[in-house]
């Protein structure tokens, strides 16, 4: 195995996204106007994305995707510079998640996980990390059986190769209903843990970020808070050592502003950056993703549907 290598690798989900922004409430029992978008999303595939579009030079992706949809994301992905690694799944369909962005440029998420979560020991080598310098795990692995086995193996092999694993907690509310507990004994040897306050909260009990992250930092060597609008905390051995301010910015969709976050992050990490300062590339790439519609960086449309 090349343990010299500098590329990226980012195992996790890869989803088409419904985002429907709605300028007023929703009207329960009848029609609610809204635009809508079909677009390219899944937090490992958005942070693999953003993490080309902030410099890093080889971006490589593993996710499980249906047939229904394998051709378009592949081409997706590559126009935004990720090497697409996608296991193909005949019995069932490519995770959708539809997102509704209110006035404020919230966003609630619908989640059929389809074929990413079916992500299964068997599709993974420790052969995918020649030539890789960084692990990317996207928590939504950890919340079904077989995904979680294929983060764990790849966590274990990482380990051996000497190859640094971080990994994003991804969703609170299925933090939530996994169990703190399993969830951080499945995430056990990662050397970067990237919550948002509502999944700190949750793995820690903390509802103050700062506790929050000082009490994960003495499990995981970094920990990294994103705040939203608020920026980011950086906590290691048990304190927080950085805050970072975010560029303010007016929002439009919140979508995937945490994956921005974590490609922009791992990025600069790839070039060396400190902790504090792989937080401030983050927190500017989040402030770009949300002043646009869904969670990938702009790149030229692939065919009939948008690719941006």
């Amino acid at each position: 195995m090349n343990r010299a290598g500098r590329a990226l690798l980012v195992v996790g989900d890869v989803v088409t996204d419904v985002v429907a922004r709605h300028g007023t409430p929703l009207a329960p029992a009848t029609d609610t106007a809204a635009e809508i978008r079909t677009l390219p999303g899944g937090a490992g595939a958005n942070a693999a994305c953003w993490a080309v579009r902030s410099g890093a030079g080889e971006v490589r992706l593993l996710g499980r995707v249906g047939t229904d949809a394998a051709d378009w994301h592949e081409r997706a992905l590559r126009a935004a510079g990720v090497r697409p690694l996608l296991v193909r799944d005949a019995e069932a369909a490519t995770a959708t998640v539809i997102a509704l962005v209110d006035a404020s440029a919230e966003r609630t998420f619908l989640t059929d996980s389809g074929a990413a979560l079916r992500l299964s020991p068997a599709d993974w080598c420790p052969e995918l990390l020649d030539g890789v310098a960084r692990l990317h795990l996207s928590g939504y692995l950890f919340f079904a059986g077989p995904s979680r086995g294929a983060a764990r193996r790849a966590l274990r092999d990482a380990g051996e190769a000497g190859v640094a694993v971080s990994v994003d907690p991804a969703s609170a509310g299925f933090l939530a209903a996994l169990g703190t507990d399993r969830f951080l004994a499945a995430a056990e040897g990662a050397e970067v843990l990237l919550p948002n306050a509502d999944e700190a909260r949750v793995l820690t009990g903390h509802a103050d970020p700062e506790r929050a992250a000082a009490k994960l930092s003495r499990r995981f060597p970094l920990v990294v808070v994103t705040l939203g609008a608020a920026g980011a905390l950086v906590a290691e051995d048990g304190a927080v050592t950085a805050r970072v301010a975010a560029p303010p910015v007016r929002p439009v969709d919140s979508t995937g502003a945490g994956d921005a976050f974590t490609g922009a992050f791992l990025a600069a990490r790839l070039a060396g950056a400190d902790p504090a300062k792989a937080a401030e590339a983050g927190c500017g790439a989040g402030a770009e993703a949300v002043t646009a519609v869904g969670g990938r960086p702009p790149v030229p449309p692939t065919d009939g549907r948008s690719a941006s």
